[in-house]
């Protein structure tokens, strides 16, 4: 995912795991007008809802955005499945908000598992 940088920070409690992060394109012309949260900057924050170890981690989304057509709660399922020489992950997203279609969803998610599959992959 050329062209981006990724920023995430985390909360622990004793009852809940609290997430942030923001995703920006730079330099900032090469995504014109495509965050959410502004021009270039996709900002959200969340919360594990559930976790069980080596098997699947649900949490919730927000984007933090101004515009109404993408402020809802989305749901994401991640199921780790073992695989020939590792282990895939199947991540199936609930509750997109109105403004944001499957298909521009499913591009941000394959741009940042291609991101973080990168220093561990090899060609």
């Amino acid at each position: 995912m050329d062209g981006s940088a990724e920023r995430w920070a985390h909360a622990v409690s004793s009852t809940a795991i609290a997430t942030r992060a923001a995703i920006s394109s730079t330099p900032p012309d090469a995504h014109a007008g495509t965050g959410k949260t502004s021009a270039h900057t996709d900002t959200f924050h969340g919360r594990f809802v559930k976790l069980v170890p080596d098997e699947q981690v649900v949490e919730v989304v927000e984007f933090e955005t101004p515009d109404p057509a993408m402020q809802s709660e989305m749901t994401i399922t991640y199921t780790l499945v073992d695989a020939d020489g590792g282990t895939d992950i199947h991540a199936v997203h609930e509750n997109l908000p109105p403004g944001l279609s499957p298909a521009d969803n499913e591009t941000g998610w394959r741009m940042s598992l291609a991101k973080l599959a990168a220093p561990v992959t090899s060609d």
